[in-house]
């Protein structure tokens, strides 16, 4: 097990339901979550407390996937995440525990994300990089306001 952990913190122009659904809804998980460069499948995704999901990551260009899961250990609707995150691989061993705090503000909603026990062979950067991107990705998704069609 690893020490290595990464803090994020962002304000995001949405409000705390968009966001908190954008880390609930498998179809929005797999349009932000991976970084540039992969894509995501989720396998399963029951978001709730004792709930669990799996998805697999894989390298555009290389084709090359590994698959991860984990189980939510604690949600508080439009304000709270924690679950955990453990790859398929033996060679990225460890349980990471990933905490996400939603907040709302006058600018939109602050968003602080604390990842923890990523397995030593990752480097710190690489995960910072990832995120992100990834955050880079979910701004996107959840800033616009879309009005649908008549």
């Amino acid at each position: 097990m690893s020490n290595n952990t990464v803090s994020l913190h962002r304000v995001i122009k949405t409000s705390p339901e968009k966001l908190y659904r954008a880390f609930t809804d498998a179809t929005a998980m797999a349009a932000w979550l991976p970084p540039y460069g992969f894509l995501c499948t989720v396998h399963e995704m029951k978001a709730e407390t004792g709930g669990s999901y799996r998805m697999s990551f894989t390298n555009f260009s290389t084709g090359n996937s590994h698959s991860f899961g984990g189980k939510f250990l604690e949600l508080k609707p439009n304000e709270f995440l924690k679950y955990t995150d453990k790859f398929d691989d033996p060679n990225l061993p460890g349980e990471m525990l990933t905490t996400v705090s939603l907040r709302k503000t006058i600018a939109g909603t602050e968003i602080k994300i604390t990842q923890e026990g990523i397995p030593a062979v990752i480097p710190v950067e690489m995960c910072y990089l990832g995120w992100q991107e990834s955050l880079e990705k979910l701004a996107k998704l959840v800033e616009p306001e879309i009005p649908d069609a008549p």
